[in-house]
């Protein structure tokens, strides 16, 4: 276990995490706008009364030739939104549970003009496999900006936070690590203390992670907040609808709030880290 995972109170643990967030990143806290698109159902175009900005493409493609005509498709109803797309644990899948398949996909989504995956999710292949698919996507050109995590119980989250590190030790380009699992583990279910005690250490572990990122949508409003105290800094998942009750009540308005009320200073970016 690490030094930082032993100390055992809270406050004084999620303390260090705050401050080295504030150390990197001082009062901002990014935060961008997904559509989110799947790919059977993917738009013509983006609805109106909508303003992301990523366009993000979730899903998995049946085959290959289906994941670079559903790129295709989605560069045509994004326009000038950032396109990011799958998950890399499918597009292994595809190609053939190999790494050398999975890099010859990688480079015909690049060619068809995808700039970005839209998650590497670390704990659903095996460790021995998922850093060199890493790398070979990489190598393809294909960016590589966010680590999730599925579903491990909290007892797996220091080693994935170790396993984040060393992605981004051979890969570089990793902007955010979502330390937090996407879906809650029935085998072993987190609480609250577990979960931003998972944030506040991803943030004093990943050194070399320039981001802790934590779901606006998944979580909710305020385990997100709390989350924003302990250490990280950037918020994913918000709405792209401009809402309907008004500008007051609209998503945009809502989460710049809830970042202000937490004490720090909104900054909306777009799916490839640009200022929006």
């Amino acid at each position: 276990m690490s030094v930082v995972a032993q100390e055992p109170n809270l406050i004084a643990f999620a303390a260090q995490g705050d401050e080295e967030r504030r150390r990197r990143h001082g009062l901002k806290t990014t935060f961008v706008r997904v559509f989110e698109a799947h790919v059977d159902a993917m738009p013509a175009a983006m609805a109106a009364g909508v303003t992301a900005g990523e366009f993000r493409v979730i899903g998995k493609p049946a085959s290959p030739d289906e994941a670079v005509a559903v790129v295709n498709a989605a560069r045509a109803a994004a326009g000038s939104v950032p396109i990011t797309a799958f998950s890399l644990v499918d597009l292994f899948e595809l190609g053939n549970h190999t790494v050398v398949g999975l890099g010859e996909l990688s480079k015909r989504l690049v060619d068809a003009g995808l700039q970005a995956l839209a998650e590497l999710t670390i704990d659903v292949l095996p460790e021995g496999v998922t850093l060199p698919a890493a790398e070979v996507v990489v190598k393809t050109g294909l960016r590589m900006p966010r680590l999730t995590v599925r579903e491990s119980g909290a007892a797996a989250r220091d080693r994935l936070i170790a396993l984040a590190v060393e992605i981004q030790r051979a890969t570089g380009g990793v902007r955010a690590f979502a330390p937090l699992p996407r879906v809650s583990s029935i085998a072993q279910p987190s609480t609250g203390y577990d979960d931003v005690r998972t944030v506040a250490s991803a943030r004093l572990q990943a050194h070399n992670i320039d981001s802790i990122q934590v779901d606006w949508q998944r979580y909710g409003p305020k385990l997100a907040q709390v989350a924003l105290t302990m250490g990280a800094d950037d918020v994913d998942g918000v709405s792209p609808l401009e809402g309907e009750l008004g500008r007051r009540r609209s998503p945009l308005e809502e989460i710049r709030g809830n970042i202000t009320a937490a004490g720090f200073e909104p900054i909306e970016r777009n799916g490839l880290w640009e200022s929006a």
